[in-house]
């Protein structure tokens, strides 16, 4: 097993060995679902590419998205004991954190399949696209249990250092799901269904690779399934930095599914569009949640072995360069977006608003920086709570209030689309007041 340990050596080259295959990973992954989305699109029509992308997005992403937040809590603790050099609160942080993942991927997968469509017909999802997305939401969830499984065992390596391995494994897991996607959809005409069938397989082939991988290492956070117990004050810590990560991504989800219902107020193109935007940008967002992953567990391990010069040095490295990084992507995202759009799609109507989408949320994305950098630092030194309050209120509640008033007022694409920019703003200045002010950090001398 090739953990790593981050509090020693250059803190820039560390960062980058460290944050590279993260991104390679996040990207591929980013890849693969725009194949899905081509596929989708050129394959079965738009109906089926709304089905996929919206509301059904959504809904997976509020439920699955609350326990894989949670998962990162877990990454925080098992870094803090890595970094502290302490084996046997390590090997107890393993085993608490799989049987939670499985008692949680049971409890979701009942609920996926009960409620997915009282879901979609709350989020008023187009009646075209309503049975489709029923569909596929209910398979995604019959695929839960190694998704989570997969995201902890993924978080657990990188807290130690060992960000090569989870790459691999996503890796393979992406090639196989584009295969699957064109066998399923291409070949035996599955459509939504194959979709699906195809995801949850290859999540289900990743997680069994990074599960024999952790059961045949040798190391204190080993597999191990006599260890398979949850621990009171292992857990205790997770879920108290894990559940304000959790509530923040359900907030996200909620206020985005808020969106959604907006979006598809304005009709089935526009539902197509929104869907087709996040497959085109994902390429940013992809590398945001790496950098922030990294700092994360780089913050962890140092934090836990009372570096904090190092931890101070890595925020403002992590900074200046993921500035640099955000414009240049941005550029890049706009030229081949252009190019590209026409491969995904045939209807003109859809093209239009997505590029539309496009130009209102790419060239603002340099404000989304200082919040996944000093989040991922605040996370990994586990200062939780009052940044998923910021976040609540600078992101989630102004897009609701938005949405509720001047999106009322003057509908269409660009009111739904700029709420997002607003509130990047909004918090940056929230952010930034804390971090100085009031935080954790703010109370470290470098």
């Amino acid at each position: 097993m090739r953990s790593k340990d981050l509090t020693e050596g250059n803190i820039s080259k560390q960062l980058l060995l460290f944050f590279l295959p993260i991104a390679a990973g996040t990207l591929f992954q980013q890849f693969y679902s725009a194949a899905d989305a081509l596929i989708v699109g050129k394959f079965v029509g738009t109906v089926a590419l709304a089905a996929v992308g919206g509301s059904a997005g959504h809904i997976t992403n509020i439920l699955v998205g609350f326990f894989v937040a949670l998962s990162g809590g877990a990454s925080v603790v098992v870094g803090h004991f890595f970094g502290a050099k302490d084996d046997e609160h390590l090997r107890q942080a393993t085993g608490t954190a799989v049987e939670f993942c499985l008692i949680a991927g049971i409890c979701l997968t009942v609920v996926g399949l009960i409620f997915a469509k009282p879901m979609l017909v709350l989020l008023k999802t187009p009646e075209d696209t309503i049975a489709g997305a029923a569909l596929y939401v209910r398979i995604i969830f019959l695929g839960v249990i190694p998704q989570l499984l997969y995201n902890m065992e993924a978080g657990l390596l990188r807290a130690v250092g060992d960000s090569r391995r989870p790459f691999i494994y996503l890796f393979i897991a992406c090639i196989t799901n584009i295969i699957l996607d064109i066998v399923f959809v291409v070949v035996f005409s599955l459509g939504v269904a194959g979709v699906a069938m195809a995801t949850v397989l290859s999540q289900l082939l990743s997680a069994v690779l990074a599960t024999v991988q952790l059961a045949r290492s040798k190391e204190a956070y080993r597999f191990d399934v006599r260890a398979i117990r949850i621990d009171p004050f292992i857990l205790k810590r997770m879920m108290t930095i894990g559940i304000p990560a959790g509530l923040q991504n359900s907030m996200y989800a909620v206020s985005n599914m808020i969106v959604q219902v907006a979006v598809n107020s304005l009709g089935t193109a526009v539902v197509a569009a929104w869907s087709l935007t996040g497959k085109l940008d994902g390429v940013y967002w992809a590398v945001s949640n790496a950098v922030g992953m990294s700092v994360m567990s780089f913050a962890a391990q140092n934090y836990g072995a009372g570096k904090f010069d190092r931890v101070k040095k890595c925020e403002r490295l992590s900074l200046s360069v993921f500035m640099v990084l955000t414009f240049i992507l941005s550029g890049a995202i706009l030229l081949v977006a252009r190019i590209i759009l026409p491969f995904f799609t045939d209807d003109p109507a859809v093209r239009s608003a997505t590029w539309t989408m496009l130009l209102i949320f790419v060239p603002t994305y340099f404000t989304w920086t200082f919040i996944e950098i000093l989040s991922g630092i605040l996370r990994g030194i586990g200062d939780a709570i009052k940044p998923v309050i910021i976040c609540g209120l600078g992101i989630c509640l102004l897009r609701v209030i938005w949405i509720l008033t001047v999106f009322m007022i003057w509908p269409g694409i660009f009111t739904v689309s700029v709420v997002y920019p607003v509130s990047w703003v909004v918090t940056d200045i929230a952010f930034i007041v804390y971090y100085r002010k009031g935080s954790k950090m703010s109370k470290i001398k470098a």
